[in-house]
C-alpha cells in the first residue's frame, strides 16, 4: 500500500514504544510479587496519578443520566468557554473574551487545528530542541517544516529571541514553544518570552505557546500566561494535567479574533465538537472546592519535585536546571552510560523502573538525557531511588 509522503517526516512516539516494552516486562514473572518479583514502577508517562475529583466524575454521570450527550457547538459549550475565561481572570488576572476560546478534543486536537489553519508546504516553524515530539509532528502533518533550535541548560533548555532572529528567513511562519515544557519542566524567562513575541511580531509571524502545564507552575516568577503579551498570541491549554482529566480528551485554544472563523470551520469538519460529556463534567472543575483540590495537588507535585531532584543528584546524576513547572526532571546519565536509550532499558530490566530516554525529544545530547515523570506517588519515587541506587553501574572513568 502506498502511504502519504508526509509520514516520512513523522517518527514513532518513542515514549509509547518504551511504555509497551515496560508493559511486556511487567507481565513477566519477574514483576509478579506472587512469584517473588517486583512490580514495575512507571516514571515514564506524563499522566497525573490523581484522577478527576469526585465532583467532576459526578457531573459526568449526571450528564449521562440526564441524556445531555448530543453534539455541542463546534467551539464548545458557551458556559464552559465562559468558565475558562473567568479562570483566566481569577488565576492570572487576565481579561479574556469567551468568544476567543475554542474547546477542543484535547490539546492535541488544538495543535492540529492551529497548524492546519496557519501552515502549508514550504513554511518553516521554529521550535526548541529539546521539545515534545508530537508538537513537531503536528507541524509535519500540516506539510510544514519544524526547525529545531538547540537550547542547552545554560538557557534553561528554552530558545532565545536572539536565536529566533538569527534563524528567521523568508519561509519562516512562526514559532511553537512550550512553557513549562516537557521534557524539561522549565519555563521561558518572562522577559525572554516578551522579547521572543516581539521579535516574531516584528517579522509578521505568529507565536504559538503550549501552556498545558502552566497551572503546575511552582514559582510565581514563571506562573504567567503568554496571553498577557497581546491578542495576536495563541495559547494552547488542556484539562489533562492541572485538572487531572487525561483520558477525557478535552483542551482549549485562546485565539486572535481573526483566526476564530478558520479554526471553527476546521473543527466542524474534522471533529464536529469535543466530547459533550467531558465538557459538561469540566464545568465542575471551576467550582471553588475543586480549585482548592487542584491547588493541594500542585503542592504535592512540588513536594515530589523537591524530593526527587536532590535524590537523583545524590545518586550521581546531573540535574542542571531545577524544573519550575510540570512534573518532569530532565537529567544527565552520561556519568553511567553512553546511551540514554540503553540506560533506560537496563533500568527497566534490572530495577523494574520505566523511564523515558532522550531520543524522543530532539537531537541535542539525546544520548545523554533521560526524562523522569514525578507524577507518581512519593512512595513510588522513594522506592525507585532505592532500586536505582542498587542497580546503577559503576561510574565511567575518564
Amino acid at each position: 500500500m502506498k502511504l502519504a509522503q508526509r509520514l516520512e517526516h513523522i517518527e514513532p512516539f518513542y515514549v509509547m514504544e518504551c511504555a509497551k516494552a515496560a508493559a511486556e516486562i511487567a507481565r513477566s514473572p519477574a514483576c509478579d510479587p506472587a512469584q517473588g518479583g517486583r512490580r514495575m514502577i512507571y516514571l515514564n508517562i506524563g499522566e497525573p496519578d490523581f484522577a478527576a475529583p469526585p465532583a467532576v466524575q459526578a457531573a459526568a454521570q449526571a450528564c449521562i443520566e440526564a441524556g445531555r450527550t448530543q453534539y455541542t457547538p463546534a467551539a464548545g459549550l458557551p458556559a464552559l468557554r465562559e468558565a475558562i475565561a473567568r479562570w483566566y481572570g481569577t488565576h492570572f488576572g487576565l481579561q479574556i473574551a469567551p468568544e476567543r476560546i475554542v474547546v477542543t478534543a484535547g490539546a492535541s486536537a488544538a495543535l492540529q487545528l492551529v497548524c492546519l489553519a496557519l501552515f502549508e508546504r514550504g513554511d518553516r516553524v521554529l521550535m526548541p530542541d529539546p521539545c515534545y515530539p508530537c508538537n513537531r509532528h503536528f507541524v509535519a502533518a500540516a506539510d510544514a517544516e519544524a526547525v529545531l533550535l538547540p537550547a542547552g541548560p545554560e538557557q534553561r533548555f528554552q530558545p532565545s529571541a536572539a536565536q529566533i532572529e538569527a534563524a528567521w528567513d523568508a519561509r519562516t511562519r512562526g514559532v511553537l514553544l512550550a512553557s513549562p515544557s516537557t521534557p524539561t519542566g522549565t519555563s521561558i524567562e518572562p522577559q525572554e518570552m516578551r522579547a521572543i513575541v516581539e521579535a516574531v511580531r516584528a517579522r509578521g509571524g505568529i507565536s504559538i505557546v503550549d501552556e498545558i502545564y502552566l497551572g503546575l507552575s511552582y514559582e510565581a516568577h514563571f506562573g504567567h500566561s503568554v496571553l498577557a503579551l497581546g491578542e495576536d498570541v495563541i495559547s494552547v491549554n488542556s484539562f489533562s494535567k492541572y485538572f487531572g482529566m487525561t483520558g477525557w480528551r478535552l483542551g482549549w485554544l485562546v485565539l486572535p479574533p481573526a483566526l476564530l472563523p478558520a479554526v471553527e470551520k476546521l473543527t466542524q469538519n474534522l471533529f464536529i465538537c469535543a466530547s459533550s460529556v467531558a465538557q459538561h463534567a469540566a464545568l465542575a472543575c471551576f467550582e471553588p472546592e475543586q480549585l482548592a483540590i487542584y491547588e493541594q495537588r500542585r503542592a504535592e507535585f512540588r513536594a515530589r519535585r523537591d524530593y526527587i531532584v536532590p535524590a537523583l543528584q545524590q545518586l550521581g546524576f546531573t540535574v542542571p536546571v531545577m524544573p519550575d513547572g510540570a512534573f518532569y526532571v530532565w537529567f544527565d546519565v552520561s556519568a553511567f552510560s553512553n546511551s540514554s536509550w540503553d540506560f533506560c532499558f537496563e533500568m527497566m530490566e534490572k530495577a523494574h523502573i520505566a523511564l523515558t530516554p532522550g531520543k524522543d525529544f530532539g537531537k541535542l545530547g539525546a544520548e545523554r538525557w533521560v526524562r523522569l515523570s514525578f507524577a507518581s506517588s512519593l512512595d513510588d519515587l522513594k522506592e525507585a531511588v532505592a532500586r536505582l541506587a542498587a542497580a546503577l553501574p559503576a561510574k565511567k572513568t575518564a
